[in-house]
């Protein structure tokens, strides 16, 4: 029968490491011998051969144990776990993952100053996570073998992949191991394969600010800012990906010729990337319009533990007081879209960052020139109203006032609720940036010509402040920019 390169191993023999690299090359030789050996082992079912035994390898992973009470700078946000105990998790693609697993071992060492433990657990790698460049597995098969592929091999299975630990109801009990992420390895890896195909980008071209929206218009601003900066020669940018691979190199690198080729067809939420050192850049994705396509492509950047998302979009104005091309900044949110009722409860508050709201702020201010009292001639502060009802204008007016009225709504969407809610569900520092398009409360309904008109004078502008509130956040540092306020009473020690 044959053996995996590395079978899964008890406490006593893992190895330990002080070196947080060395750490990582132990992850890194464990999973690349254990999914060449699955890829292997696929191909030669695929040529017919003879494999009639189950063929199974497992994850790396990662596990700490401490005796002592645990005493750290109470400034931190990550990095550490709540006491003694033991805590562990699943590993996986160490080739994408290697800068960030270095750095949250490095934390544990430093705060806990006991060695790291490096094995192989006991959770199979499903044959299709083994393949991370977006090859179809029963694509390679015939009808046949499809059969035999769930008894040979592992598939992905439900029971791993769920957000309990995220969703604050993973059931931590005394005196067993506890979670070191909120993500295990078959997690991660369904969410990178969702990732592709949702947004047509390989998951290793994803950025660490990530901003989404829902018009094309902003898509096409990004795109324009995004190769003015490259041939502008901007020291900190290196390319500019779309979806598919088509690339844009900065002109000081030498090349001005684009690789790749554009696609026929956009995916459904289409990622554009402009590329930073260290994935330090900005990611852009347009999600279209309504909660379900937030909460989706949320779901899965969340894994990539972005360093902060923001929501830039179009909202009805409220308010008497605005005027189309307003800015809104929300501090609160009236979760009217039913898409995470289930897993974040309604009664839980969704705060706003102040780390994340001085970023916007400032933003704002840098892109019009205005501060002070002289910035709230453009953009008021206050609570948005995000809604599944895309026809909520003939919900009856009086019934409308009252509800918004009550709740001090200022503006409303489709999305910024629920990318805010999966920002505190999944502790990404959050925020949201609108632009007045219509007041419907008012008589200024969205209409083909006066949208177009809109469109045209305020997207540039809109983006160009999106952009400078993800620089201002990237140079505010990890430190600050992760706030306490996302812990929860029990928290795992990864970002």
């Amino acid at each position: 029968m044959p053996i995996p390169p590395f079978s899964p191993t008890t406490p006593s023999k893992a190895l330990l490491y002080t070196d947080p690299m060395l750490a990582v090359r132990r992850v890194r030789e464990i999973y690349d011998a254990n999914t060449a050996w699955l890829r292997d082992c696929f191909h030669r079912m695929a040529g017919s051969a003879d494999l009639s035994q189950r063929l199974s390898a497992c994850y790396p992973y990662v596990a700490i144990t401490t005796t002592a009470p645990t005493h750290i700078d109470k400034r931190l946000s990550f990095g550490f776990v709540p006491g003694p105990g033991r805590y562990a998790t699943t590993l996986t693609r160490p080739d994408l993952f290697d800068s960030y697993y270095a750095t949250q071992f490095a934390l544990l060492l430093e705060n806990h100053g006991v060695p790291l433990e490096i094995g192989v657990s006991g959770t199979p790698i499903p044959i299709h996570f083994a393949f991370s460049d977006a090859v179809h597995v029963e694509g390679q098969i015939d009808t046949a073998r499809m059969v035999a592929l769930r008894e040979m091999f592992d598939l992905p299975s439900l029971v791993a992949i769920d957000d309990s630990i995220a969703n604050g109801t993973y059931p931590f009990r005394m005196g067993q191991e506890s979670p070191l992420s909120l993500f295990t390895a078959p997690r991660v890896d369904y969410s990178l394969h969702r990732l592709r195909h949702y947004t047509g980008s390989d998951p290793g071209q994803f950025q660490n600010f990530v901003i989404f929206t829902n018009y094309q218009f902003y898509v096409d601003e990004f795109l324009r800012l995004g190769q003015e900066r490259l041939q502008a020669e901007d020291p900190f940018y290196t390319k500019l990906i779309e979806p598919g691979g088509y690339t844009v190199f900065n002109a000081q690198n030498g090349s001005s010729v684009a690789q790749g080729e554009r696609l026929a067809r956009l995916p459904q939420m289409p990622a554009y990337h402009l590329v930073g050192p260290k994935h330090n850049g900005i990611t852009l994705i347009n999600i279209g319009v309504g909660p379900s396509n937030a909460r989706t492509i949320s779901d899965h950047v969340a894994v990539i533990r972005p360093s902060a998302w923001i929501m830039l979009g179009h909202c009805a104005g409220l308010r008497d007081t605005q005027k189309l091309g307003d800015y809104v900044l929300a501090h609160g949110y009236v979760r009217d879209d039913h898409a995470l009722d289930q897993e974040l409860p309604l009664w839980v508050p969704v705060p706003n960052l102040a780390e994340v709201q001085r970023g916007l702020e400032g933003a704002v201010a840098d892109v019009t020139g205005l501060e002070g009292y002289g910035l709230k001639s453009v953009m008021r502060t206050g609570t948005i109203v995000t809604t599944d009802n895309r026809n909520w204008e003939i919900g009856g007016y009086a019934k409308l006032v009252e509800r918004f009225s009550q709740s001090r709504a200022i503006a409303l969407d489709m999305e910024s609720a629920v990318i805010a809610a999966n920002g505190f569900r999944y502790r990404v520092p959050y925020g949201t940036l609108l632009c007045v398009s219509d007041r419907p409360l008012h008589g200024e309904i969205k209409l083909p010509g006066m949208a177009n008109s809109f469109y045209r004078q305020q997207v540039n502008q809109h983006l160009h402040i999106g952009v400078r509130a993800m620089e201002r956040l990237r140079a505010t540092g990890s430190e600050t920019l992760h706030s306490r306020k996302l812990r929860g009473f029990s928290e795992t020690a990864f970002q």
